[in-house]
């Protein structure tokens, strides 16, 4: 795996750098996580289905207000007006009929009771702690930055195609209902991967904000990884589940 710490030190093209960028996701993307891995062979238990869903809920209710931070320190309208689109499709029209719902949708489904989804209060500290960090980066740090960060989308429809069709295929219990999130992902996704792309490509201009893209892109994989890594610890052969933390027989 490569260390892309120093990857933009003399400089690159714009296609030398989406290479670059392309290449993090390629190495570090959570499609590669051992936890994914056996989700998608089938042999996660239902109760690590469980886990994942109710900790995944609380990054999936964190992104627009992540979004709103960032059209909140943009001061080109063109780029607000985008970006905007990316609230209203996790949020959308009524703050429970856009992605967040459809995510309550997918937990539900997996037998999670919906009130104990939405209090966040019984997902892994490591959870808590990553999600935190996502949204104290895309606070804090340049714009640039936080752009750059959300580009895990450019690789979001390849651990779809996984997901999904080995899902239905080997939980009995899992639905097309249960999995209705994933599919209006499959159009977001490409676009606003599209539009954040080109935003970097144009604004990433010397090596200084090209390595920062790089290391935005590289933050963000590892928030998603770690996030994994968490589960497993927890919920794998062996784990240990943290003081207060979900446990299957709350069920």
């Amino acid at each position: 795996m490569s260390d892309f710490a120093d990857a933009a030190r003399n400089g690159l093209t714009p296609a030398g750098l989406e290479e670059v960028l392309r290449q993090v996701g390629a190495e570090r993307y959570h499609n590669r996580h051992p936890y994914h891995h056996r989700m998608t062979a089938g042999t996660l238990t239902k109760a690590e289905l469980q886990a994942w869903a109710l900790n995944r809920y609380c990054y999936q209710a964190m992104i627009p207000r992540k979004d709103a931070m960032i059209v909140a320190r943009a001061e080109d309208p063109e780029f607000r007006a985008e970006w905007r689109r990316r609230i209203e499709d996790h949020d959308g029209a009524t703050g429970w009929d856009g992605g967040i719902a459809r995510w309550i949708k997918l937990a539900t489904g997996l037998g999670l009771d919906e009130a104990m989804v939405k209090s966040e209060r019984f997902a892994l500290p490591a959870t808590r702690f990553a999600v935190g960090a996502y949204l104290s980066f895309c606070t804090n740090r340049s714009l640039l930055e936080a752009v750059a960060s959300s580009l895990t989308e450019l690789f979001s429809p390849v651990i779809i195609g996984e997901r999904v069709p080995a899902m239905l295929a080997k939980y009995s219990y899992v639905t097309e209902d249960t999995l209705s999130y994933f599919m209006p992902r499959l159009a977001q996704a490409p676009r606003d991967s599209d539009f954040a792309l080109a935003y970097v490509l144009q604004h990433a201009t010397d090596p200084k904000k090209q390595q920062a893209v790089i290391d935005a892109l590289v933050f963000k994989c590892d928030i998603l990884w770690a996030m994994l890594d968490a589960l497993d610890y927890a919920y794998g052969d062996g784990g240990t589940i943290p003081p207060g933390a979900f446990v299957p027989e709350m069920q």
